[in-house]
């Protein structure tokens, strides 16, 4: 893109000025406009704090539409250093790295022992969070990848192929960051959430979520789940509200992204969810729109853990859900829209009511239905979100997307990574690859004048980009302006689009992953 590149996005497609190149893995937007064009200023123009401040950067802007920009940064480069290594293990304890240490060297091969002294902010354990035996230094990949598969031969099935510029220590990049930046005071379209697939159940790429939308811009959303075996597959692992309807429950503390009209806030999102029937048995509701039985944590917060396991839950589903619920062993009841008991089912996977919902049991759950939702009885779902400690009204202009962990508030960096379930004393290597080591990241931020900054860091790509860790996407947030800031689903979901066509380069081998659910931009 040029300098001094800026039309409304209608105005382009419109004229035929808007091109791009196919979508793979590798799409890169391009604009060709005429030179009369003129720049918009609006993001925060300082250097960015990636690397040494030395180092060179790029920017390009423009305007999509009145109140919406789109700014494009390429920082650093590649440096000479730069080199693939086999990471054979990672270990809590020195003694354990240098036991396998000795091992490598008896067998052959020169091994070292590196210390990850940095735990996260908010972690009261002291000392380092573990170790790691790394063998090799290439400047090829397809080298380091012979030498991981020799030692996976030979029984070190945990060795994985690393770039050193995503270690998380000092980096010459490069860094190549987009960003969404919504002026509240002056669009006049709408920012909200959109399932993939228009339902939990299923996934669907950002592309399509975009073009189905027609949304003149997007972002991927929350975390949510992979695969059938964790789950529902696209159930959103933590708050999701879509026009004021509750869609998935809260993993109780986590940041999100809370969206009121053009306007957002970062908050730390509570869902507390009941059940009371007409003769005042009161039961909690476990949650929302999936399986019954098995948790998505993404890292959890107290018990519940990354896969956590219950065997009795109480779980509703809504037309949210799609035609039918999960089926399998327990009890199902249909509500109607009064609440009231329509029908009583000894087993799950029926069809869901359009304007009532379905109370699915499990274990003792389902003995508590047998028990209390009687024919005719009324069931009162009880409903309460707190953001911020805060009640938040459940009205049609919110919406909430998940995220995690907070990266900045108000003003300051402020990383609750333990706090929020992103860090597990059990397996620190988690926190390790999470927050310590540099991945592709999407961001969202609020900056002190109420704008919306929705940001991607492409990473996992050698010598093009080297993603972002926890520090540096809080660093690199409070440099664009923002004042409050928070962790969305990143890694291979990162994603952004500028009408239906990527703007990043995602990092799946496999090219564009499909998502949960998406931050759309929507005309007026």
């Amino acid at each position: 893109m040029k300098k001094n590149s800026m039309k409304t996005f209608q105005s382009l497609v419109s004229k035929g000025l808007f091109s791009a190149m196919a979508l793979t893995a590798g799409s890169v937007l391009t604009l060709d406009l005429p030179s009369s064009v003129v720049q918009a200023a609006s993001v925060k123009e300082q250097a960015l704090p990636l690397g040494n401040s030395n180092l060179a950067e790029t920017r390009d802007q423009t305007k999509i539409t009145h109140g919406l920009t789109y700014t494009h940064i390429i920082r650093g480069a590649s440096s000479e250093k730069d080199v693939f290594i086999i990471d054979v293990g990672f270990y809590k304890t020195k003694e354990e790295a240098n036991k396998v240490k000795i091992q490598l060297d008896s067998k052959g091969y020169e091994s070292k022992v590196k210390k990850i002294s940095d735990r996260p902010a908010d972690d009261h354990e002291q000392g380092p969070l573990g170790y790691l035996v790394r063998v090799g230094s290439f400047k090829s990949e397809r080298d380091a990848n012979k030498l991981r598969d020799e030692l996976k031969g030979k029984g070190y099935g945990n060795s994985r192929v690393v770039f050193s510029a995503e270690d998380g220590g000092k980096s010459t990049g490069p860094w190549v960051v987009n960003i969404l930046e919504i002026d509240p005071k002056k669009f006049k379209g709408k920012v909200l959430p959109e399932l993939g697939t228009e339902i939990v159940p299923g996934k669907e790429k950002l592309t399509s979520i975009s073009a189905r939308t027609g949304a003149i811009a997007t972002v991927n959303g929350g975390y949510f789940v992979m695969g059938p075996s964790d789950g529902t597959e696209g159930d959103l692992a933590g708050a999701s509200m879509i026009g004021g309807e509750l869609i998935s429950e809260a993993v109780n503390g986590r940041t999100s992204l809370v969206l009121s009209g053009n306007r957002a806030q970062i908050a730390s999102v509570e869902t507390k969810l009941s059940v009371t029937a007409s003769d005042a048995a009161k039961r909690e509701l476990d949650g929302l729109n999936r399986k019954p039985g098995l948790i998505r944590g993404c890292g959890g917060i107290g018990d519940n853990l990354n896969f956590g396991t219950d065997s009795g839950e109480l779980i509703q589903f809504t037309s949210s859900f799609g035609a039918k619920t999960e089926p399998g062993d327990g009890v199902e009841v249909n509500l109607n829209s009064k609440g009231e008991v329509t029908e009583v089912r000894k087993s799950r996977g029926s069809f869901i009511p359009l304007k009532g919902s379905v109370l699915a049991g499990t274990g003792d759950a389902a003995n508590w239905l047998l028990a209390h939702a009687k024919l005719g009885v009324k069931l009162k779902v009880n409903t309460r979100i707190l953001a911020d400690k805060q009640p938040l009204k459940a009205a049609p202009k919110i919406s909430i997307v998940n995220g995690g962990p907070q990266l900045l508030h108000d003003g300051k960096e402020k990383i609750n990574a333990v706090k929020e379930g992103f860090n597990w004393s059990e397996n620190p290597e988690f926190y390790y690859k999470f927050g310590e080591r540099r991945n592709p990241r999407t961001l969202a931020g609020v900056t002190e004048e109420g704008k919306i900054l929705l940001v991607t860091v492409d990473g996992r790509q050698p010598f093009y980009s080297v993603g972002a860790n926890f520090k540096e996407s809080a660093r690199l947030m409070k440099a664009l302006g923002a004042i409050d800031a928070v962790n969305l689903d990143g890694g291979g979901s990162t994603a952004m689009t500028v009408g239906s066509k990527l703007v990043n380069r995602t990092s799946d081998a496999a090219g564009e992953r499909p998502i949960g659910d998406a931050i759309v931009i929507l005309p007026k």
